[in-house]
C-alpha cells in the first residue's frame, strides 16, 4: 500500500508527495525533516490523500498531480473532502 498526498504550506503553496507510511511522513514534514521545500514553509497541513495499491501507482499519480495547475489541484482537494 502507498499514499499520494498534498500538503498546504504556511505560504499557501501546495506540496505533493508519496509515501508508504503516511503518518510517519507527515510527522517528518511537520518537524522539517522531510523535504527542503516544506522545511522552509512550516507549518504544513495535510489537505488531500489518495490510497494506492503500490509504489508504482503512487509515483504515477504523484506525477500526474504535479503536472496539474494550482486551480486543478484546489478543485481536486475541494472535491475530495477528507
Amino acid at each position: 500500500m502507498a499514499w499520494v498526498y498534498i500538503l498546504k504550506c504556511n505560504d499557501n503553496s501546495l506540496y505533493t508527495g508519496w509515501t508508504n507510511s503516511l503518518e510517519k511522513r507527515i510527522e517528518k514534514h511537520s518537524k522539517g525533516n522531510a523535504s527542503k521545500y516544506t522545511r522552509a514553509r512550516l507549518p504544513v497541513r495535510l489537505v488531500y490523500t489518495e490510497k494506492m495499491e503500490n509504489k508504482q501507482e503512487a509515483l504515477r499519480r504523484e506525477f500526474s498531480i504535479k503536472k496539474m495547475c494550482r486551480e486543478e489541484k484546489l478543485r481536486l482537494i475541494k472535491n475530495t473532502a477528507r
